[in-house]
């Protein structure tokens, strides 16, 4: 009864002065940087991708035109785009997310972030309790993450 009671009256809002406060900046500062790498990461993989893709669109084209012809390059290429249709299905299984540039990117970037607050021992336990203290407005999935696709 006492904590239903208690969860009805407002509690004190920190005072500007609250010692938690400065813990909160210095977290959201190192999760901060957490993001700025693991952005920085993610997106490295990314031009990997394309790279990878030039490569064998070039080779495809070079085996199509000089080396082979399109007979012989057509199943190849049938069954190349095949698989990387199953890729892109088997993704959205398993992450339950749109196979699109933006989904991959979010999937990647969660699971970079998450290895860097593991290897670099932060608390994100603390950092959630902390910001519901201060922000209490925010929604809970936007504590955790904070991914944005706007890098223009």
């Amino acid at each position: 009864v006492a904590k239903a009671l208690g969860g009805l009256i407002p509690s004190p809002e920190p005072g500007l002065n609250d010692p938690r406060r400065k813990e909160l900046i210095e977290l959201e500062q190192q999760k901060a940087a957490i993001d700025t790498k693991a952005d920085s990461l993610v997106r490295r993989e990314l031009w990997l991708g394309l790279a990878y893709l030039v490569v064998q669109t070039a080779g495809f084209m070079r085996l199509t035109f000089w080396e082979l012809s399109w007979d012989v390059m057509e199943p190849i290429c049938f069954y190349v785009t095949s698989m990387y249709f199953m890729a892109g299905y088997a993704f959205f299984l398993r992450t339950s997310k749109e196979p699109s540039f933006e989904g991959f990117y979010q999937s990647r970037f969660n699971a970079k972030q998450k290895k860097l607050i593991e290897s670099q021992g932060f608390d994100i336990r603390r950092y959630n309790e902390l910001k519901e203290i201060f922000y209490p407005d925010s929604s809970p999935q936007q504590a955790f993450t904070t991914a944005s696709f706007d890098h223009s």
